[in-house]
């Protein structure tokens, strides 16, 4: 059963989806409370662009059911598509017009005239620091400000939900925080849920709530703190001065050592990390160059689960 719409902005219910004889989703489900930052992570190939397009109202499930903002994502979905914002991986703006003109046009496609659109594209143009660049092409637009005018467009309608599938792929580091210094602005300011899907490991800890997706399932649901506590262990990473030394430590001085690839770097798990510290440093006193204590990352959360790094995978298919 549906659950009250007033709590939840998304429900999605045993959704599977396949491309032949591919399977891209299986019996996915999960529900993403009304004003919340929730994440769908995983690597290429884990599900996340498939499941993006079946919300978006692009693509319709082999089975299952999902309601948006309590509409029936299988039977209403033109009701959908008007209260919901969509930024894509890929640029939807048209690079030989001026970003003023991609608004105004979609703005027309979104059922907006007159003095309405004018005044609702230049409020965004001012809240995301575009007003100055309205009349320049797209394509002479840094990568960052291409993505801030997605943004703009996506909420030129005002939807209750935003969708966004790697929304700062492809962007420098600076250009991807200050898009989501902006984008974490307008969800404090207009209470609007985002679902956003990523591999990245910096805009999944920006999210309340997350869904670890591998090869087409949820093998993980949490907030970020409680899928990194739930590990149960610390982290102590070694940088020595050189390859091989950290390998050659008394097994019975220090807990086992686990070599990572490049020969100096040494990685240990241990409930008690803080107690690990001095005797390592004794151990390797002449080789060390670093040592730091710290919790699980999302990526050794991922690891646990699927015995895959995020970084790796394959496309999906299409």
């Amino acid at each position: 059963m549906f659950p009250a719409e007033a709590e939840t902005a998304v429900w999605v219910n045993g959704i599977s989806h396949a491309y032949g004889r591919q399977v891209a989703l299986r019996k996915v489900s999960f529900a993403v409370p009304r004003g919340s930052v929730f994440g769908l992570l995983g690597p290429n190939g884990s599900g996340k662009s498939t499941l993006f397009r079946i919300l978006a109202t692009l693509l319709r499930p082999s089975e299952g059911e999902a309601f948006l903002l309590g509409r029936s994502l299988l039977q209403e979905p033109a009701q959908v598509r008007e209260r919901i914002g969509v930024v894509f991986q890929g640029s939807i703006l048209d690079p030989k017009l001026s970003l003023l003109e991609n608004l105004q046009h979609v703005g027309h496609l979104r059922g907006l005239r007159g003095r309405s659109l004018r005044e609702r594209i230049e409020g965004l143009l001012e809240e995301f620091d575009l007003s100055l660049r309205g009349q320049d092409r797209v394509e002479t637009l840094s990568g960052g400000l291409r993505r801030r005018g997605e943004l703009a467009a996506a909420l030129l309608h005002r939807p209750a939900l935003l969708l966004l599938d790697e929304p700062t792929a492809g962007l420098d580091p600076n250009a991807r925080r200050q898009f989501w210094t902006l984008l974490e602005g307008l969800h404090r300011r207009q209470e609007l849920t985002v679902l956003v899907s990523t591999h990245l490991m910096d805009e999944a800890e920006r999210c309340d709530r997350l869904v670890l997706l591998h090869r087409g399932e949820i093998v993980a649901e949490a907030e970020p703190e409680a899928l990194r506590a739930g590990m149960g262990y610390e982290v102590i990473t070694i940088r020595a001065e050189h390859p091989g030394c950290p390998g050659r430590a008394n097994p019975e001085t220090v807990p086992p050592l686990a070599p990572l690839s490049d020969g100096r770097t040494v990685r240990i798990e241990t409930e008690q990390g803080a107690r690990w510290i001095g005797p390592l440093m004794e151990a390797f006193s002449e080789e060390i160059r670093a040592i730091t204590l710290g919790r699980p990352s999302l990526d050794d959360v991922f690891f646990f689960h699927t015995g895959q790094a995020l970084e790796s995978g394959e496309d999906e298919a299409s």
